[in-house]
């Protein structure tokens, strides 16, 4: 239940605050038409699963699942909408000057192509390989289907500022076209007929326009909004750097065919809708709806976030909406006032009274109005309503003041309500009228039993009285008499040049909004040139943090020498700050890893990748420094000071505290993922060799690994917190293991690479201590410092281990085969838990290669349980033979008797041979495929999930053994004395023979 001092009871509201109770199921309809047609990639701060989004909607309408279904259908029947593609081409720059001049007079086109998709082979489709795309809108796309922009003549930086619609059916098959071209200008004109008429080949047509780049965009990569400068793409490899454009598109529908889509405005709809949705969030709030403060959860903000982009509502559209809602709702069930106070902000900075209509300007006005009467009544009974025995009764009542304060002082208030009354005078009436107030009727006080008694009641009176006013005094005088922005006591006059700050509001907004433009510009052109290298031994972040933060120390110098005199509205100016600088750092580590990966993808070594991923996080690592600063740097304490008895500790703490931590937790969030990769950087595949300058075979990965770590320390930030070193040394740590098992098992003499690995670590336990500045040695105590062949010992890999690990890569190969080039099987598995028996049916196989003479094959498939040595006794079954048959229909079962924990095991798998039958040679291999085990429904002992009703089929790509071999094999292979290591590579290898691949 939701506690409230001045509301109805919960099972009231819905009637009370929803506007359209008797409409609700179209308004279900609405949302589920917005879920049903949702366009766009699925941004990954929202809810992507669109049952998710259906379950959560149910539940906030209180539909019963028969009525839903019910809605969901007559919508499924409704008529599609139209899909359209708001593009906005804002600028470019770095474009080629194709001119004399050294300029160009560039103008776009730009159209959405249509057209089914085929798919892409095997060798196109890895990203090596890919290349862009080199249509050409003018050559792909109808006349009338294309769009231009203006011409901006003579410049390499052209800003166009134009917004194009484009409409498409199919998002799955359409991609965007942007195409940049030089305008053939008069002077070049006159000089090509000149030239033409000394060749004597003059010609009547006009000369072409020249190509400057262009950029294809599939739609099904695009997210519902996007704001990105794309590259331009040359034709030819003569000149590559074609610049850069700037777009912002908007996925948006037409022509929705829903009732209330038809009927109302959308941001009418959009605000019932979200009014909906807010009661839904604040009844299911457990606290209590006191202490409800805006948020709204996944699912609702990602239902409206599609909704506001299919209805393309512009922002201020959207908060006037929220304004509506919030305002309204908390007439009805009072909650936390800080969400009031954002859309109040919000409105301030972007009013235009000109982008409303007239029924938009009166709705508003009457919020502001409605709102102001609600507040003044509850001033009116301040004592009952905010009652000293309540602890949060203050906090109410002052954010309460504040809401009142900040939206009589907007501009949309002062323009729309020019005839409501002065606040201040409203605050004092409804004050006085508390004061004509006893705590109790005077009757009640007095008897009818004589002089003495009624002597004593007014005496109790009195002090009843007397104690009230000091309660007064001493707790509300502070917001009624001392509160700047709502003084009840007048002043003795304001001195001569009180309030000159006033005549530059107006522009505090536009200056807010460029600081934070050009800083968001300068992080990004710092980014773009920055090539991840340290700045030197002391410096060991790299040049886009110093660009950082110098923004950040402009940003910190606006604010002081803006020094808003204002207490309340300078509090409203630092959190606009404080959310720009959050924005910012977020956006920094976005783009510094975008970075990283940009310039690892241009090189092969692995090393050089791992000390970029180094110094990403030592950027980061310096950003967080830079952002923990902030409070002292923008002196958090005198605003605090300047605020005591305006705004109260909690809300300073939720409105730039919390903001600020929860940066700084998303900051060491991105420092743990980033030092996640650099630990698979640096420890890369065991096994593999390669020649070294001196001609020797040895391991690959040992020696960059050695490298890494003895001499590339320095890239090490010193500042790493615990869990990012215990991340990345648990990881190298399992790695040095591995690499000198595989050292002792190839008969390599490892024993010199022990002194050489534990000095590195030892080195890295130096590094992160930092001589005391760092982590505590204590912290630092980790397995890695062990004495290395002990931990060699305890690791000690046998034949049997090798084995599992051989069929463990093999079930991860099964698992990243994208193609079917050997064919595929399909099965279906289940372990039944009562009687101990895995089944396997066989169902077919599809798309095997013909083998024969004849243009076909034999084919069978035998079914092994793998590693041999943990199924002894389970001996190998085969199916029927198909002959002369390409896809064979099996449809056989068998049955394994075994315990569900060997079935658990590391490489535990079911291993399936298609061969091709040969009466007179060895059968020919069509291919094998590796099933894990791990994954077979009913193996945890669930007998319904055995159920072979419920169990689904697996389709499984064939595959073949690699022709060169692998280095697991070459492992066991000199394992001489071993006879179980030796067996199995003999099997192995006559595997390999029967394949088509090793001929």
């Amino acid at each position: 239940t939701v506690q409230s001092m001045h509301t109805p009871p919960p099972q009231e509201l819905t009637v009370t605050c929803h506007p359209l109770a008797l409409q609700l199921n179209l308004l279900y309809e609405e949302v589920l038409y917005t879920i049903l047609h949702r366009q766009g990639k699925p941004e990954p701060t929202y809810v992507a699963d669109a049952d998710e989004l259906y379950e959560y909607v149910q539940k906030a309408f209180s539909m019963d699942p028969e009525e839903h279904h019910v809605i969901l259908q007559r919508v499924r029947d409704l008529e599609k909408p139209i899909f359209c593609l708001k593009v906005t081409v804002k600028q470019a720059k770095g474009i080629l000057g194709k001119d004399v001049s050294g300029f160009s007079d560039p103008y776009c086109l730009l159209g959405i192509e249509s057209k089914r998709q085929e798919p892409a082979s095997d060798s196109s489709s890895h990203p090596e390989n890919k290349k862009p795309l080199k249509a050409v809108v003018k050559d792909m796309i109808p006349e009338d289907q294309t769009h231009r922009t203006q011409v901006i003549n003579q410049t390499l930086t052209p800003v166009w500022n134009e917004t194009f619609i484009l409409e498409f059916d199919d998002e799955a098959n359409a991609s965007f076209h942007l195409d940049m071209w030089k305008r053939f200008s008069h002077f070049t004109q006159l000089i090509y007929n000149f030239l033409s008429r000394m060749f004597k080949e003059a010609r009547k047509d006009k000369g072409q326009d020249d190509f400057l780049g262009n950029l294809v965009l599939r739609l099904q990569d695009l997210h519902c909004r996007n704001d990105h400068w794309y590259n331009l793409e040359p034709r030819t490899e003569t000149h590559p750097d074609r610049g850069q454009c700037h777009l912002q598109s908007l996925m948006t529908h037409k022509k929705r065919a829903t009732s209330l889509s038809k009927t109302q405005p959308s941001y009418t709809v959009h605000r019932h809708l979200l009014q909906q949705m807010v009661l839904y969030e604040i009844l299911q709030h457990q606290a209590g709806s006191t202490s409800w403060d805006g948020e709204l959860s996944k699912h609702a903000t990602t239902i409206l976030y599609l909704h506001a982009a299919q209805k393309d509502l512009s922002d201020f559209h959207q908060v006037m909406a929220q304004w509506l809602a919030y305002s309204k709702l908390y007439q009805n069930l009072e909650f936390n006032c800080s969400c009031l106070l954002h859309q109040i902000t919000s409105i301030e900075y972007q009013w235009i009274q000109e982008r409303l209509r007239p029924e938009q300007k009166a709705e508003l006005a009457e919020s502001f109005q409605s709102l102001l009467a609600y507040g003044i009544s509850l001033l009116q009974k301040y004592r009952s309503v905010f009652p000293l025995s309540s602890p949060t009764s203050t906090l109410r009542l002052q954010s309460l003041l504040r809401v009142l304060v900040q939206m009589c002082k907007m501009k949309a208030f002062q323009e729309l309500c020019t005839l409501t009354p002065n606040l201040q005078q409203m605050v004092m009436e409804a004050l006085k009228v508390q004061y004509h107030l006893l705590p109790q009727p005077i009757g009640q006080w007095f008897s009818t039993h004589g002089p003495q008694e009624n002597g004593k009641a007014l005496v109790r009176l009195l002090v009843e009285v007397n104690g009230d006013l000091e309660r007064c005094y001493k707790t509300w005088n502070k917001f009624f008499t001392k509160n700047q922005s709502c003084v009840c006591i007048p002043r003795d006059g304001p001195l001569a040049l009180t309030d000159f700050h006033q005549w530059f509001k107006e522009a505090i907004p536009k200056w807010l909004q460029k600081t934070y433009m050009i800083a968001l510009e300068r992080t990004q052109r710092a980014i773009q040139v920055d090539q991840l290298m340290p700045l030197g031994e002391l410096n060991k972040h790299s040049t886009s943090t110093v660009d950082l933060s110098t923004c950040y120390a402009q940003i910190v110098k606006t604010w002081q020498q803006l020094d808003w005199p204002d207490p309340e509205e300078a509090f409203m100016i630092m959190v606009k700050f404080v959310e720009d600088m959050c924005k910012i750092a977020l956006t920094y580590c976005k783009l510094i890893k975008t970075r990283a990966e940009e310039l690892s993808s241009k090189q092969q070594d692995e090393g050089d990748a791992a000390n970029r991923l180094c110094i990403v996080v030592n950027n980061v690592e310096q950003l967080r420094l830079l952002i923990l600063k902030l409070p002292a740097q923008l002196d958090w304490g005198r605003l605090e000071q300047r605020m005591e008895g305006i705004v109260e500790p909690e809300q300073i703490q939720h409105t730039l505290h919390n903001q600020l931590q929860g940066t700084i937790t998303c900051l060491d969030h991105e420092i743990r993922d980033v030092v996640q990769n650099l630990a698979k950087k640096v420890t890369p595949q065991p096994g593999l060799k390669v020649k070294t300058q001196s001609n020797r075979v040895r391991s690959k990965s040992i020696i960059p690994l050695m490298k890494f770590l003895e001499s590339e320390l320095q890239y090490m930030n010193q500042h790493l917190v615990q869990e990012n070193f215990n991340c990345l040394l648990e990881l190298l740590w399992n790695h040095i293991l591995n690499e000198l098992t595989a050292a002792a098992n190839q008969q390599q003499n490892s024993s010199r690479y022990y002194k050489k690995l534990k000095f590195a670590l030892q080195s890295l336990e130096l590094c992160f201590h930092a001589e005391g500045c760092g982590l505590p040695t204590d912290a630092l105590h980790m397995p890695a410092f062990m004495d290395l062949e002990e931990g060699l010992k305890l690791r000690s890999t046998t034949s049997r281990k090798l084995i599992q690990n051989y069929f463990s890569e093999r079930i991860r190969e099964q698992l990243e085969i994208s193609s079917e080039k050997y064919g595929a099987v399909t099965i279906k598995a289940l372990y039944r838990p009562s009687e101990q028996k895995l089944r396997i049916e066989v169902l077919n196989a599809v798309n095997l290669i013909p083998l024969d003479s004849n243009g076909s094959s034999d084919p069978f498939v035998q079914l092994t349980l793998e590693p041999r040595h943990e199924f002894p006794e389970v001996v190998a079954r085969n199916t029927q033979c198909w002959k002369n048959e390409l896809h064979p229909l099996f449809d056989e079962a068998f049955e394994f008797l075994v315990p569900p924990e060997k079935c658990q095991q590391d490489g535990a798998c079911l291993l399936l041979t298609v061969f091709d039958y040969d009466k007179v040679g060895a059968n020919d291999l069509e291919g094998e495929a590796f099933f894990p085990l791990s994954n077979v429904p009913g193996l945890t002992g669930d007998e319904e999930a055995a159920d072979p009703a419920r169990v689904s089929q697996t389709r499984l790509p064939l595959m073949h053994p690699k022709p060169t071999g692998d280095p697991l094999l070459k492992l066991l292979e000199s394992r001489k004395g071993d006879k179980e290591a030796q067996a199995f590579v003999k099997l192995r290898k006559q595997r390999a023979k029967q394949s088509k691949e090793s001929v």
